[in-house]
């Protein structure tokens, strides 16, 4: 199974200019990319240009976010067509941002349902705010799980990704969770997929993971922690050590 490495650039850079380049950047690298789908993930405003531009195949495009409504009176909102004419295949669905904004399990499960039932892959988020000894983070997510794929039957499994992000390992500053640890975790995100659609389907889910990834780190966490991609943030918008960590993933 191919990588999949998700840039996210969340509400970066400040202009069209700055965005065009950082994509222009990355391309020069030339990199034979055969065994990642690199997905490059920015603001809504600049997606047009971005994605229209690009003529080439390796590169795949995806939205950080999407309604769950198709059309109407939804002030602010962009819609599944609208990321379909923009070249999307990707949705980052539930990022940790999002619901630190008050989207809950119910709301994310509806986007959900919305990318893939359109034909998009949906990349659900979830993780913990912070660890205790006791175990109820592995509650906290299973619970995650459950309620933001309630909408979400076997048959259309095929273009779901779980993105396993733990909240405290985000942002600058932030340590990446180690390959061990993320080993432990994946397991169980496994076991509860596998409990929520049987064996088949569960173990073949691919299961990537956010939060603090470089191009230090990034061979670890995909060969120690044993997941099939990353979700890239601030890293992502430096298309040096971007590209540095898709000749890890390639090598």
């Amino acid at each position: 199974m191919k990588k999949l490495v998700i840039a996210n650039w969340k509400m970066n850079p400040e202009n069209i200019k700055d965005a065009k380049k950082i994509f222009a950047d990355l391309k020069k690298k030339n990199l034979k990319i055969k065994k990642t789908i690199p997905v490059i993930c920015p603001p809504f405003t600049y997606l047009d240009e971005i994605s229209g531009s690009y003529r080439g195949s390796a590169y795949k495009f995806g939205a950080q976010d999407v309604s769950d409504k198709k059309d109407g009176e939804q002030t602010g909102e962009i819609s599944i067509e609208m990321l379909k004419n923009l070249k999307c295949q990707y949705v980052i669905v539930g990022h940790a941002e999002r619901r630190a904004l008050g989207e809950d399990n119910e709301t994310v499960s509806l986007k959900t349902k919305a990318v893939i039932d359109s034909g998009l892959k949906a990349v659900v988020c979830v993780g913990e705010n912070d660890r205790d000894h006791g175990g109820s983070y592995l509650r906290f997510i299973e619970e995650e799980l459950h309620e933001s794929l309630s909408k979400i039957k076997k048959d259309k499994t095929k273009n779901l990704v779980i993105a396993y992000e733990p909240i405290w390992a985000v942002g600058k500053g932030h340590d990446a969770i180690s390959g061990h640890e993320l080993h432990q975790i994946s397991l169980f995100i496994r076991k509860v997929l596998v409990g929520i659609y049987g064996k088949k389907i569960g173990m073949n889910v691919p299961v990537i993971y956010g939060g603090s990834v470089d191009a230090d780190n990034s061979e670890e966490i995909i060969n120690t922690g044993e997941v099939d991609g990353l979700l890239v943030g601030r890293a992502s918008l430096n298309p040096h050590v971007f590209a540095d960590i898709l000749k890890e993933l390639e090598k």
